[in-house]
């Protein structure tokens, strides 16, 4: 939180700008420390605006007008993120049900929000509620306030929680200001808008975010697609700084427009920049967002492979192995794999679509060595199970082997082994001999 405005009497006269570094720990609580901070600094009335500041990301807004992604926009797992994400923009609705009547609450409980329905209560399951959900709306109304209307059925005598993205978020961050302020007694006369930092703006109040390996952590074990493309994007505007943690890169010309170079262009080079000077062959290689929830990213089995074995070798080994979900333990392996070697010794990143199930990590075989495992189905009889049966069966064969004469490959499965590095091998198995879709996080 910054300003540049003169502060008398308990009275910011001027803006209020609050400027996002892509922190992926930005929550109401931070948001209201923050504000206690400016509170216990004497601020009481703030006459100006909320300036919010996302120019970390260039464009400041990628969500803006992109069409979405499958038909449910409004789930967690399609939040497009940008650099000022509180909260990642979700409301958290209650809702509870008799035989006449739907009783919702919304939390946080947004200033200048309300939340209504127009679900008609049916006879059916609660267990299967989801079937009866549509599309919700946020409808702004003449009054300046807006209005969450539910749409669609839901069971009678039922009792569910949802979490949905769908207000824009400067109206969220707008209400939850405005209601966490409001609670320390604060008032706010100017309006919400987007801008940027002044040069002469001083610092207020500040958050700093977690280490590198405890947001990885967060981001692999629920394959949190949010959180996922968030880093992607960190990666092109964020430099390693010993003493800050990390500071905001140097804006750069693209050399053929000489317009600024967008987020995504630096991220995307950040990483073939990585996987070249580790000897990993980028050709084939697309990468749209971060977090593959997309129908055009590519890599293939072999890149991921050798991109495994990178990081084994890597400094940080022991932080990236531990931010991988274990099998038949935690993470989106917690139900898989159970009663199988692998079971609680195989690390296991998932990745799925529609028509798509993809599987990578660490296996270690009968005798303890450690096995790069990928394995990738794109098919349209990858549907019901079928695809994440070919994958675990894969993975039970990797652990099994070693001690004993090993038992026969999946017939389906192409292996290939270079040969032992560091104390592991390379099993890079895929359905097709193609490059795949991958999905580092997702749903």
């Amino acid at each position: 939180m910054l300003t540049n405005g003169d502060l008398n009497n308990g009275i910011l006269k001027g803006d209020l700008v609050l400027r996002g570094g892509a922190d992926a720990d930005l929550s109401g609580e931070v948001l209201e420390g923050m504000l206690r901070a400016l509170h216990n600094a004497g601020i009481r009335r703030i006459e100006g605006n909320l300036v919010l500041d996302r120019t970390l990301f260039n464009p400041a807004r990628v969500d803006v007008g992109l069409p979405p992604f499958d038909e449910s926009p409004e789930a967690y797992y399609n939040v497009i993120p940008d650099a000022l994400l509180i909260n990642k923009n979700m409301l958290q609705i209650d809702m509870r049900s008799t035989s006449t009547r739907l009783q919702l609450d919304m939390q946080p409980a947004l200033a200048g929000v309300t939340i209504s329905s127009n679900m008609r209560l049916i006879d059916a399951d609660c267990a299967r509620w989801e079937e009866g959900w549509k599309l919700p709306e946020a409808v702004p109304g003449s009054d300046g306030k807006i209005k969450v209307v539910l749409n669609g059925t839901y069971p009678k005598n039922c009792a569910r929680t949802n979490s949905i993205n769908v207000l824009d978020r400067d109206d969220y961050i707008d209400g939850l200001f405005r209601l966490k302020w409001k609670q320390l007694g604060g008032k706010l006369s100017g309006r919400t808008l987007p801008g940027s930092t002044p040069q002469d703006a001083r610092l207020l109040a500040e958050h700093r975010a977690r280490a590198l390996p405890e947001v990885v952590r967060d981001t692999n074990k629920p394959s949190d697609n949010a959180l996922a493309r968030t880093l992607f994007l960190s990666m092109g505007a964020l430099a390693s700084d010993p003493v800050l943690g990390s500071r905001p890169l140097p804006p750069l010309a693209d050399p053929l427009t000489q317009a600024p170079q967008t987020t995504y262009a630096r991220a995307d080079m950040a990483i073939r920049n990585w996987m070249r000077g580790h000897g990993i062959d980028d050709s084939g290689f697309v990468i749209e967002n971060g977090s593959g929830l997309s129908r055009i990213e590519r890599i293939s089995p072999l890149q991921m492979g050798q991109l495994l074995r990178a990081g084994l070798r890597s400094n940080w080994a022991p932080e990236f192995l531990a931010s991988i979900p274990i099998a038949a333990t935690d993470g989106t392996m917690r139900r898989r794999l159970n009663g199988s070697p692998a079971a609680g010794r195989a690390r296991l990143k998932t990745g799925t679509l529609r028509n798509v199930v993809a599987l990578a990590g660490y296996v270690p075989d009968a005798t303890g060595v450690q096995n790069v495992v990928v394995a990738f189905v794109n098919d349209e009889f990858a549907r019901r199970g079928r695809g994440r049966a070919v994958v675990d069966a894969l993975v039970d064969w990797v652990a099994r082997s070693g001690g004993q004469p090993p038992l026969p490959a999946p017939a389906s499965a192409q292996r290939h082994r270079p040969g032992r590095h560091a104390g592991s091998r390379q099993r890079t198995l895929s359905a097709a001999g193609r490059p795949v879709h991958w999905r580092p996080a997702g749903a």
